[in-house]
C-alpha cells in the first residue's frame, strides 16, 4: 500500500510540474492562431505550397541518390576473356582462364583492390553476360540497371573478330535503354600482355571504321531500322566514339595477370565508393 501512495504522490508531483508547460503550450498554439488568421488566405496557400514543394524535391532527391545503380555489365564476344576480368575484379584470380560461361555471373562485392577498404567503400554488382550469339538477348534483362557497361575485346585474335565485335557494339550503342539514360561504355582491349596483341589506338580506329560500313548498310536496308532504336554518328561524316550520345573511351587490360587498374578506375568513376 505505501508503494501505491508513492506512486501516486509522484504523479501528482509530474502533474503540476507539466501543468506551467501546459498552459505555455495553449499560449503558443492561440498565438500561431491568430497570427495565421491576420495572413491573407494567398500568401497561407502560397506558403503551403511552396513547403510541400519544397518537401517533395527532398524526398525525390534522397530516393534517387539512395537508388543509384551500383551495376556494372560486362559483355562482349564469346572468348574474350570477360569472366577472367569478372574473377580479377571479385578476388584477384584468374581461375587459371576459366572455361568460356554459358550463364551469367552475377555478385556483389568489394573490388579486390579495395578489399582493405571493406566497410568503407560501396561495392559494385558486377554481372558478367555471356558472349554467345544465342545468349546475347540476355543483356537487354541488365542494361537497364547498368551504371556503365565494359565491352570486352580479345586484342590477341582482334582482326578475324573485328566485324563481329563491331556489331555487337553497334547493337548496343544504338539501343534506347543505354542511348537515353547516357549509359558509359568502356571498350576493354583484353590480353594486351601478349607480345602480339593489337594496341587500343588500333582496335579503336578499326571498329570506328567497321561501324562506319556497318551504319551505311543497315540504313541503306531500312529507313527505319527496327531492331535499332537510335542511329549513330554525324550525317556527311566517318564514324567516330566522340559522336555517341554516351561517353565511350578505351582502356587495357589483361584479366590472365591481373592487370585491371584501367577498367577499376572505370568502375569506380561510375560507382562512387
Amino acid at each position: 500500500m505505501e508503494g501505491m501512495e508513492q506512486w501516486k504522490d509522484q504523479l501528482e508531483q509530474l502533474k503540476s510540474q507539466l501543468e506551467p508547460w501546459k498552459n505555455q503550450l495553449e499560449q503558443w498554439l492561440h498565438q500561431a492562431i491568430e497570427y495565421l488568421n491576420q495572413i491573407p488566405p494567398i500568401q497561407l496557400y502560397a506558403a503551403v505550397a511552396v513547403l510541400l514543394v519544397s518537401t517533395l524535391l527532398l524526398l525525390s532527391f534522397h530516393l534517387f541518390k539512395r537508388t543509384k545503380s551500383n551495376s556494372i555489365v560486362l559483355t562482349g564476344l564469346s572468348g574474350s576473356g570477360k569472366t577472367v576480368l569478372f574473377y580479377q575484379l571479385r578476388d584477384g584470380s584468374s581461375h587459371q582462364g576459366t572455361v568460356t560461361s554459358m550463364e551469367p555471373n552475377e555478385g556483389t562485392f568489394v573490388l579486390n583492390s579495395e578489399s582493405y577498404k571493406k566497410g568503407k567503400t560501396k561495392p559494385v554488382h558486377l554481372v558478367d553476360v555471356p558472349g554467345h550469339s544465342r545468349l546475347q538477348p540476355k543483356l537487354d534483362e541488365f542494361l537497364p540497371q547498368a551504371a556503365g557497361i565494359v565491352f570486352v575485346v580479345d586484342a590477341l585474335e582482334f582482326l578475324p573478330n573485328c566485324r563481329l565485335a563491331s556489331e555487337y557494339l553497334y547493337d548496343i550503342l544504338t539501343k534506347a535503354s543505354v542511348v537515353k539514360k547516357k549509359i558509359p561504355v568502356l571498350i576493354c582491349c583484353n590480353k594486351t600482355d601478349k607480345v602480339t596483341a593489337h594496341t587500343k589506338e588500333f582496335i579503336r580506329k578499326q571498329m570506328e571504321k567497321e561501324i562506319d560500313k556497318l551504319r551505311a548498310s543497315r540504313s541503306a536496308i531500312s529507313a527505319a531500322d527496327i531492331s535499332n532504336d537510335f542511329t549513330l554518328g554525324e550525317p556527311g561524316e566517318a564514324f567516330a566514339f566522340s559522336q555517341c550520345r554516351n561517353k565511350v573511351t578505351v582502356a587495357e587490360a589483361s584479366g590472365l595477370t591481373g592487370e585491371v587498374a584501367q577498367v577499376e578506375q572505370f568502375i569506380r568513376e561510375h560507382v562512387k565508393p
